[in-house]
């Protein structure tokens, strides 16, 4: 099933580590505002809007994203 989500994006040396779907781009943003407070050089958080197939509540395939830093 194809679905918009809203996922706060963990990036390690540029690189994607995680990924967490939330309920709203506001969340994305306020999780991403507390994820930030401990900073390191190499950790990086964005947040995105996406189209993506849903294969269960909490893994994802990300089709199409536009990003929010």
């Amino acid at each position: 099933m194809i679905e918009t989500v809203f996922a706060l994006l963990m990036f390690v040396n540029g690189e994607i580590k995680e990924a967490r779907i939330q309920d709203s781009m506001g969340m994305c943003l306020s999780g991403k505002r507390k994820a930030e407070r401990q900073y390191s050089e190499t950790v990086s958080y964005k947040c995105i809007k996406s189209q993506a197939e849903l294969e269960d509540k909490y893994r994802w395939l990300n089709l199409n994203q536009k990003t929010h830093s």
